[in-house]
C-alpha cells in the first residue's frame, strides 16, 4: 500500500500583506540568496533562479518576496529546510545538500488555480524520465512514485502550492533525489538537483494546452480501489476522476460518488 496527504484546494495557504505589489523587483528572495547562471533557453523563457544554503522555507521565503514584488518565474532553492512542510502542516525535513528542495512563484495563473501543480507533476515525470530513466507517476493530488525493480511504487516527491493575496501561487516542491526516508524511494545519484530543477522547469514549459488531459492520463490513482480516511470516516472505493477543482471523485460499492475533501488516500492492492 501507497499512503498520501489528500488536499483539494491544493493545501493553499493564505499569505497576509497590505503591499499592493504587482510583480517585478529583481531583488534576492532571501538575504542571503545568490543568483544561479540560469540556460539561456530557460532565461529566453523569463526564469530567475536563486539558490540560498539553508533557510526555514523556501515557500515562506517567496510569500514574502512575493509580497515585496518579486516577478514572475523566480525559482528559489536550497540545499537545506529547517521548517520545510508538507500537505496538512506534516514536517518535511532532508540532511543538507542530498534533494532538490524548491519552491517557484506562478503570477500568471490559469483558472483554476490547481493546474499550476498538475502541471508541475507532469513536467516532473517528463523531467525524471529525461535525466534519469526512470520509471514515475503521479499519485493524487501531487505525489511522484517511482516504481522499483520489486514493481512496488514508492514516494519520492511531493508538491504544496501556496496562493499570495495578489493572487499568485507558489509551488514548492520537494523531490528524493540522494536520501529517501524510510519506505520511500530516491532518484539516485545519477543527476543532481540542479540538473533536474533546469530539466523540470524546461519540461513545464514545453507542455501543450493539454497538460490537464496528460496529468489525468499519468494519474496511477485513478482506476484504482482506494480507501480514503476523512475527518469524517472513511470512504472505500474505486477513484474514477479528479474533479476541475481538484477534488478526487471516488465510486463507493452502493454506487454513490463522493468528492474528497481533506483526508489520507490509499491505494489498494488488487484483490
Amino acid at each position: 500500500m501507497t499512503r498520501t496527504a489528500i488536499s483539494p484546494r491544493l493545501a493553499i495557504r493564505i499569505f497576509d500583506s497590505t503591499d499592493d505589489n504587482v510583480g517585478g523587483v529583481d531583488l534576492p528572495p532571501h538575504p542571503q540568496a545568490v543568483r544561479v547562471d540560469t540556460p539561456a533557453h530557460l532565461a529566453e523563457r523569463g526564469w530567475r533562479l536563486w539558490k540560498v544554503d539553508e533557510t526555514g522555507s523556501t515557500n515562506t521565503d517567496l510569500a514574502e518576496a512575493a509580497a515585496a514584488g518579486a516577478p514572475d518565474r523566480t525559482v528559489l532553492r536550497t540545499d537545506h529546510q529547517t521548517a520545510g512542510r508538507g500537505r496538512l502542516d506534516r514536517r518535511w525535513d532532508a540532511p543538507p545538500g542530498t534533494n532538490l528542495l524548491v519552491s517557484i512563484l506562478h503570477r500568471q495563473v490559469p483558472d483554476p488555480p490547481v493546474a499550476l501543480t498538475h502541471r508541475t507533476g507532469l513536467a516532473l515525470v517528463r523531467a525524471v524520465a529525461a535525466t534519469t530513466g526512470a520509471d514515475s507517476r503521479l499519485k493524487w493530488p501531487n505525489d511522484l512514485l517511482l516504481v522499483g525493480d520489486d514493481g512496488e511504487a514508492r514516494k519520492a516527491a511531493g508538491m504544496l502550492a501556496q496562493a499570495c493575496p495578489d493572487g499568485s501561487v507558489i509551488v514548492g516542491c520537494g523531490i528524493n533525489i540522494g536520501w529517501a526516508p524510510e519506505g520511500a524511494a530516491r532518484l539516485g545519484d545519477t543527476v543532481t538537483p540542479g540538473e533536474l530543477l533546469e530539466a523540470l522547469l524546461g519540461e513545464f514549459d514545453r507542455l501543450g494546452d493539454d497538460a490537464e488531459a496528460a496529468y489525468r492520463g499519468n494519474l496511477d490513482t485513478i482506476g484504482r480501489a482506494v480507501r480514503v480516511e476523512t475527518p469524517t470516516g472513511t470512504i472505500e472505493g474505486r477513484a474514477t476522476g479528479v474533479a476541475p477543482d481538484g477534488s478526487l471523485e471516488v465510486l463507493d460499492a452502493c454506487a454513490v460518488t463522493h468528492r474528497i475533501g481533506v483526508g489520507d488516500v490509499i491505494h489498494l492492492r488488487p484483490t
